[in-house]
């Protein structure tokens, strides 16, 4: 009864089902992973930009 007022009352959140938790868990898997690779990029860049390559024969 109290929820079913809440969202007479404006309140439309709602708990996640399962499926959308999982979905939720692999799309911020993937962000992490592209923020993973597009921090090494950039600091791969920064350190050839300086000079740094890592090549030091």
């Amino acid at each position: 009864m109290e929820a079913g007022e809440k969202r007479l009352a404006g309140d439309t959140a709602r708990a996640a089902n399962t499926d959308e938790v999982k979905e939720l868990r692999r799309e911020a898997k993937d962000l992490k992973e592209v923020i993973a690779k597009q921090t090494l990029e950039l600091r791969l860049l920064k350190e050839n930009m300086r000079g740094d390559g890592g090549d030091h024969e």
